[in-house]
């Protein structure tokens, strides 16, 4: 097992076209969620990924567990509530991106009632080398916040690369508490990753440069390489992805690359797997910035949460420095 994800995934509900949703009378349906998009663009890349979460044993549960099996992720760890329900989330996707609008509907979620010691850490990480969370996470409830402490406790103690996105979502809590409950997670991390307009909400940063706030993260944290991901003006259908890396005492960067932008959701998920892959094949911090900012790019080309794109894809857009439109 090369990737191991752990964090809750919900149904999607899209109206179609670029209709609110007091307009909709019917939804696209759809499966997303941040550390589940992680594993499918990361097995889309060719890596064995697993996801691990707790889902109620009904028709949504079974419906969101069977789309990620499809999609090449092995589901075998996750957990099964005997009560609960599923989260659910609607996407407006707005005629421009800078409008795309997210109302979620997770309270009371099984995976929000997860509790230490339901998972079995040491069987789902045994034989694994990277380890990925986001800071969606703890915000869904205390308990989840506890078990997601054991779960990188336990991927510390079996010697995985930690990468955590810090993932802010201002519908789930505020920026100082998000600061308060994520600051004893960051110990755990070998890899930070966060947009820059995160970050600086977030910790309230004031470098002049995303370098300079990759490096103040860093410092303050002692985390070893921090990833900062940069993307122009989203109120367009024209977007440029780049990302920089500070580790080892350096910035490796990725030049911007160009893509038409058909919806933004997941393109940090993306990210995140693009550099996940590149550094799980001994890349450099810089190929590793490129493959990330790539596949991001690409996977805005794609409707839905999930990216589509191959190893091919990603390559080829790095030479090209620009996307395919829909790959």
């Amino acid at each position: 097992m090369d990737l191991v994800t752990f964090g809750e995934a919900m149904l999607r509900l899209t109206p179609p076209g670029s209709q609110k949703l007091a307009q909709a009378k019917s939804f696209d349906a759809y499966v997303g969620g941040a550390e589940l998009n992680v594993a499918v663009a990361a097995a889309k890349l060719g890596l064995e990924t697993r996801w691990v979460s707790r889902l109620p044993e009904n028709a949504i549960g079974r419906l969101i567990a069977d789309r990620a099996q499809t999609e090449g992720v092995d589901v075998s760890c996750v957990e099964w509530a005997p009560d609960g329900r599923a989260s659910i989330y609607f996407v407006e996707v707005g005629a421009e991106p800078g409008t795309t609008n997210v109302t979620y509907d997770r309270s009371g979620s099984a995976m929000s009632r997860i509790q230490r010691g339901m998972v079995n850490w040491a069987r789902v990480l045994r034989g694994a080398k990277w380890f990925h969370v986001s800071g969606i996470t703890p915000a869904l409830s205390e308990a989840v916040a506890a078990t997601l402490i054991e779960a990188l406790r336990a991927a510390k103690y079996a010697s995985l690369t930690i990468s955590y996105d810090l993932n802010f979502r201002a519908q789930l809590w505020r920026p100082e508490r998000a600061r308060a409950a994520q600051e004893p997670l960051l110990r755990f991390a070998d890899v930070f990753i966060t947009s820059e307009d995160a970050a600086r909400l977030v910790f309230e940063a004031s470098g002049d440069t995303a370098e300079q706030l990759a490096r103040d993260i860093q410092d303050h944290y002692r985390i070893p390489a921090v990833a900062i991901t940069l993307r122009d003006s989203m109120r367009t259908r024209a977007a440029t992805w780049s990302a920089l890396v500070v580790a080892d005492g350096q910035v490796h960067s990725s030049p911007g690359i160009e893509c038409e932008v058909i919806e933004p959701i997941g393109a940090g998920d993306a990210f995140s797997a693009g550099l996940i892959y590149a550094r799980l094949h001994g890349e450099s911090w810089e190929t590793a910035s490129r493959y990330g900012a790539a596949l991001a790019a690409l996977k805005h080309g794609t409707p839905g949460d999930f990216s589509r794109a191959s190893l091919e894809d990603v390559l080829q857009t790095c030479e090209r420095g620009t996307t395919l439109v829909g790959r």
